[in-house]
């Protein structure tokens, strides 16, 4: 039976260090980026052992159950929020917030550990060590936080496994996934011809791989996942359509508007 947490505060920080891992495996209805400041072992996400390291960072979702076993005694420090937190006025022009969007939307970055260059580690452990002596006094100090997870979600997407079209590269489906995801905001990046070249294959070939692997078709899949995220903003009645539409590179706010009507359940 999976243990599942609720936490309905917007934002939540925890800095604990154990020589042995207490929680069962359990799923929560917000996010966590998790920090291993220092130790080592094992983290378990949907069943998955991926061994972890002083330094390296985990990003959780609703969707996994995970739990650790604690080899080397572990300092772990957690900043977790709830996908709301994303859309309140403060945050709506601040471009880490793509970084951030891009990255809980997109499923490979929440089943390994981000592992980072000496720059990019220093740079975490600071960002983590401002989090931690802001937390005191959480309600006042909420904003400057939030500023410290999107500088940290801008390291971790630079850190992805990089899409690079070589004649040696091989289509790889989660590569088109991370591919849509990276480029949801340009439309003429997601044109088949675009994304066939991309992945050096053909036109013709790209649509009907896409389909047999996924059971959607490639503009489904588009569709779908931008409406998601259009979605998203306007529940959280902080966006107008306009602002939508320039955003994802559409013709106007009628575009949207039809965009959502022909979405299920709209």
């Amino acid at each position: 039976m999976i243990k599942r947490y609720k936490q309905f505060e917007p934002l939540k920080i925890s800095d604990f260090e154990v020589a042995e891992w207490v929680h069962p495996a359990h799923q929560h209805n917000h996010y966590e980026l998790i920090y291993i400041k220092h130790g080592s072992g094992c983290h378990f996400i949907n069943s998955v052992q991926v061994d972890y390291k002083g330094g390296e960072v985990f990003l959780i979702g609703p969707e996994e159950a995970h739990y650790f076993v604690v080899e080397k005694k572990t300092r772990f420090i957690y900043l977790k929020f709830i996908d709301l937190y994303l859309y309140q006025n403060e945050n709506l022009n601040h471009p880490g917030i793509r970084h951030l969007e891009y990255l809980i939307k997109s499923r490979e970055t929440h089943l390994s550990a981000f592992v980072f260059d000496q720059q990019d580690q220093f740079s975490i452990s600071m960002l983590f060590d401002v989090i931690l002596s802001l937390k005191e006094d959480l309600l006042r100090n909420e904003q400057l936080i939030w500023m410290q997870a999107l500088s940290i979600a801008h390291i971790l997407q630079r850190n992805m496994p990089e899409i690079k079209s070589t004649v040696h590269r091989t289509a790889d489906l989660q590569a088109v996934f991370c591919y849509i995801h990276k480029n949801i905001y340009q439309p003429e990046k997601l044109k088949a011809g675009r994304m066939a070249e991309q992945f050096k294959l053909t036109k013709d070939y790209i649509g009907p791989y896409f389909k047999k692997n996924t059971g959607s078709t490639l503009r489904e899949y588009i569709k779908t996942y931008r409406n998601q995220l259009i979605k998203q903003r306007l529940a959280s009645g902080k966006f107008r359509l306009k602002q939508i539409a320039a955003e994802f590179g559409l013709t106007d706010e009628s575009h949207v508007s039809k965009l959502m009507k022909q979405s299920i359940g709209f």
